[in-house]
């Protein structure tokens, strides 16, 4: 798989001004006052609604770069496993969805000139979050067909960029419906089922749709019973006739990449496909820079991964995707960043891929925003990490 880097510029996408993550607590991006680096959020923390502009990192260090267009937007082997992705979130539809679960607004659609703009540079996955509420605004309920056509309307405009990406469908509520916790005080495991047996009949024919089961879960009473609640998931989408298309698996503590091995992992990896092993069942995880911000951490995000990857080989080379990874506009930002993303590359057999936090209806101001400027140019460090 090539990502082409051209120039920096590109038709101009639309960019909806002023769309804050609102909705979820400020993390303030400040300069260490022992290094250069910018303040990071990490895979536990939630990701911030305004601040200075601050770019998100470049996918194009994962790969080479080259001249011509993308021959082959995927790698999948005879094994089964999938990758090498490369892409980004396109947020919007989660938009006013608080870390309970709870949710205050009503999305707004990530501009879909987006897609040909970041496919034009060779990104093969796409993210789209949204919010349950919008989904089936009564627990338990039907899909609002008003709505869900203006969705699919996005997720139509990914899946027919010129890469032929595929695109996770992101269900970003934490676990949770209106502060109660899925099979656990909260919403029935059947009420999460159905959900997900209307997404999935929507969306069975096509073998690029990825089913993002859940967006970071947290301060779980019973990982176990989590895992029972994601596994009715599971059966829900293939009973629906979604047979071949590969599902994520959201562990705890935000879907940490670090935390996953020890604690929801084990659970999750016994869990079972009725097409028929496991390949199609993916870990998601997430996993922003070091945690204290000063770019000194001794853990950092290529130890924290190695881990990972050895614990995916040792439970039979099960695969995941760093489906958020982010940091802040500082070169040693970039540094990061560009060894992180060089490690998933090389690496694919067990981390298929990633997509950076975030793009879509974020404005340039936002945090970690790589939202192309209104001159169809990009952010400083999607296009600069690792030059």
């Amino acid at each position: 798989m090539t990502f082409v880097r051209s120039s920096a510029t590109s038709a101009a996408p639309t960019v909806v001004s002023s769309a804050p993550k609102s909705t979820q607590l400020v993390s303030t991006v400040t300069v260490s006052a022992k290094s250069t680096s910018v303040k990071t959020i990490e895979a536990s923390a939630v990701k911030p609604s305004t601040s200075t502009a601050v770019a998100a990192p470049s996918i194009a260090k994962v790969t080479s770069t080259s001249s011509s267009a993308v021959a082959s937007t995927t790698a999948v082997v005879s094994s089964g496993t999938l990758g090498p992705l490369g892409g980004v979130n396109t947020a919007g539809y989660d938009f006013s969805v608080y870390t309970d679960g709870s949710f205050s607004g009503t999305g707004i659609p990530p501009p879909t000139s987006q897609y040909a703009h970041f496919a034009s540079q060779g990104v093969n996955i796409f993210r789209i979050p949204f919010a349950w509420q919008l989904m089936t605004p009564i627990l338990g309920g039907s899909i609002d067909e008003t709505w869900f056509a203006t969705f699919d309307a996005t997720v139509q405009s990914a899946l027919t960029a010129s890469t032929s990406p595929y695109v996770i469908l992101d269900l970003h509520n934490y676990a949770r419906w209106n502060g109660g916790i899925i099979g656990q005080g909260g919403p029935t495991n059947d009420q999460f089922a159905n959900l997900w047996s209307q997404i999935a009949t929507k969306y069975a024919s096509d073998d690029k749709i990825i089913f993002g089961i859940m967006n970071e879960p947290h301060d779980l009473p019973s990982l176990s019973e989590w895992a029972t609640s994601v596994q009715a998931a599971i059966t829900a989408i293939r009973a629906a006739g979604a047979k071949t298309q590969y599902i994520l698996m959201p562990g705890s503590s935000y879907s940490s990449a670090g935390t996953l091995p020890t604690e929801a992992g084990p659970y999750l990896a016994a869990l079972t496909d009725s097409s028929g092993g496991t390949e199609k069942l993916l870990f998601d995880v997430h996993k922003y820079l070091d945690s204290d911000g000063s770019g000194t951490s001794t853990e950092n995000n290529i130890d924290v991964l190695t881990a990972l990857v050895a614990w995916l080989k040792s439970i039979g080379n099960r695969q995941a995707i760093l489906s958020e990874t982010g940091g802040g506009n500082t070169a040693s930002c970039e540094t990061y960043l560009d060894s992180e993303l060089a490690f998933v590359k090389a690496n694919s057999a067990s981390i298929a891929g990633f997509t950076v936090w975030a793009a879509g209806s974020f404005d340039t101001t936002y945090a970690l925003s790589v939202t192309p400027n209104n001159d169809g140019t990009d952010q400083p460090l999607w296009t600069g990490a690792g030059e």
